[in-house]
């Protein structure tokens, strides 16, 4: 079966570059989003509204969510379920709870509709170069199914195995890519403070052993003074929370994690559910009254690197 319409449901930062992506290889496309506003580019593209769910799922055969939380692929799958058949397959791009996971993925199976959930990671400078990296959990049919349309979304994809593996994957690397930012908040705020050159520092950082892709990337718009990387608070905090969820579960000692949840769920209650998840590092430069500001760095990241083939990692 060879899947031309796409459904897609959820157009926010990152799912609106990669429902652009969609529709520029070649897929018919039809989108529904709270906000109709939000479609409005990808229509003058060629895509096409639905005013409801019932229609995604009449006219489409792969169907995409890439919503905010748990709550909201609860809803909206709810909504969907009735109109689904055998011959659909539901694409979960989303980070979220891999129980909540396993449950809808349960009634899929109960109701012979295909699941597959394809969290992804790499910013969504890489969402809208189509570099972007997947992590896909679910049956190997579904996945063999989804891989060209994942191939034209991103660029390295890793078959994790049953669905719960991709989304607890998701979450430990955003959790390690939060626990990177905070660190490096201090790590530059000592060399401010020093008297190093902020932009000496960075490139110091960025050529030696703790270099890191949240370095190259979220350091940038911290020196430049937007902290925009498209991510907000509330989001982050649902993420360091669902990692906090599985320490707790499996009894692990994570002093790291319970403190670095703490920080975060403060810096919500400060700047509000919708700032900037690297506003976080505000914390920092308002209680050392400084900031770590720079000239040469850019408000926003763009992904140079044109669009790469999308493969399957093996190994």
């Amino acid at each position: 079966m060879k899947d031309i319409n796409i459904g897609f449901i959820g157009l926010g930062n990152v799912g609106l570059k990669v429902a652009n992506n969609i529709l520029n290889s070649g897929f018919h496309l039809f989108v529904n989003d709270l906000d109709k506003k939000k479609s409005n580019k990808l229509i003058k593209l060629g895509a096409t509204w639905c005013e409801n769910l019932e229609a995604i799922a009449d006219k489409s055969s792969i169907i995409i969510t890439c919503l905010p939380n748990p709550t909201s692929v609860n809803k909206v799958i709810n909504t969907l379920f009735p109109h689904l058949n055998k011959t659909h397959l539901w694409i979960e791009m989303s980070t979220t709870d891999e129980l909540e996971m396993k449950r809808l993925s349960n009634l899929c199976k109960k109701n012979k509709i295909g699941c597959l959930e394809a969290p992804m990671t790499g910013g969504q400078h890489r969402a809208e170069s189509g570099n972007i990296a997947i992590l896909a959990g679910g049956e190997r049919k579904y996945f063999n199914r989804a891989l060209p349309i994942l191939s034209k979304i991103g660029h390295e994809i890793l078959f994790c195995g049953q669905i719960g593996s991709a989304s607890t994957l998701k979450v430990v690397t955003n959790y390690l890519a939060s626990i990177n930012l905070l660190s490096l908040g201090e790590a530059l705020m000592v060399c401010k403070k020093y008297g190093l050159n902020l932009k000496t520092s960075y490139h110091g950082i960025r050529i030696s052993s703790g270099n890191s892709f949240v370095h190259e990337t979220e350091s940038q718009v911290i020196l430049n003074g937007s902290y925009d990387v498209g991510f907000t608070m509330d989001l982050v905090c649902k993420d360091v929370g669902l990692f906090d969820k599985l320490t707790d579960r499996f009894k692990i000692p994570a002093e790291i994690s319970k403190l670095m949840n703490k920080i975060f769920q403060e810096g919500k209650k400060k700047y509000g559910n919708r700032a900037l998840s690297t506003s976080i590092i505000r914390r920092i430069e308002e209680s050392c009254n400084d900031n770590l500001r720079s000239p040469g760095f850019p408000s926003t990241l763009k992904d140079y690197q044109p669009k790469q083939k999308g493969i399957e990692i093996k190994f």
